[in-house]
C-alpha cells in the first residue's frame, strides 16, 4: 500500500473526529460519604441507605423496634404513627428484605403505599414478593420506620 497525503489527511479527520467524541462522552462521577453518625434506639436496627433517581443519598433507614400482627391497613399506619414512624415504602421494604431478612417472620407485611381505594402494597418476607392485592381490610404484620437525613451544616 502507498502512503499519500489524501490517505494521511482522511487518517488524521477520522482521528479528529474520534478525540471530539471522545471529549463529548459523560465524564466519571464522584461521590462523596460524610462521616455520619447515627443514634440508635434500644431495639433498632440500621436498614441501609435508599438512593434518589440521580444515585444522590435520599436517606438512611431505621427499622424501629418492634412489629405489630394480624392488623388492616389503618390500623397498621396508626400503630407505625405511635412508634414515632411509618410504615415502608415498597423500596423501603426490599430493602429492610435485603439486609434485614432475619428479622422477619414469613409472612406478609404492609407497606405505606396504597396502590388504589380499598388496596395497597404488601410485601411477602419469605420470598420478597410485593403484591397490591392486599386488600386494606386484610390482617397481616407491619413494622415501623424512621429515615435519617443527615444535615449538611
Amino acid at each position: 500500500m502507498t502512503i499519500t497525503l489524501e490517505a494521511i489527511e482522511a487518517k488524521h479527520s477520522e482521528l479528529g473526529q474520534l478525540i471530539e467524541r471522545f471529549k463529548e462522552q459523560e465524564k466519571g462521577a464522584e461521590i462523596r460519604i460524610h462521616d455520619t453518625v447515627i443514634p440508635l434506639a434500644a431495639g433498632e436496627r440500621f436498614a441501609g441507605v435508599v438512593l434518589n433517581e440521580d444515585g444522590t443519598l435520599s436517606h438512611y433507614l431505621i427499622k424501629l423496634a418492634g412489629e405489630v400482627e394480624d392488623v388492616d391497613f389503618k390500623t397498621a399506619r396508626e400503630w407505625a404513627s405511635s412508634k414515632g414512624g411509618e410504615l415502608p415504602t415498597r423500596p423501603e421494604q426490599a430493602l429492610l428484605y435485603a439486609n434485614l431478612k432475619g428479622e422477619f417472620s414469613t409472612n406478609w407485611y404492609w407497606s405505606g403505599e396504597e396502590h388504589e381505594d380499598g388496596f395497597a402494597w404488601c410485601q411477602y418476607f419469605n420470598d420478597g414478593f410485593q403484591k397490591y392485592s392486599g386488600s386494606q381490610s386484610y390482617r397481616l404484620r407491619a413494622v415501623a420506620v424512621r429515615r435519617f437525613i443527615p444535615s449538611v451544616i
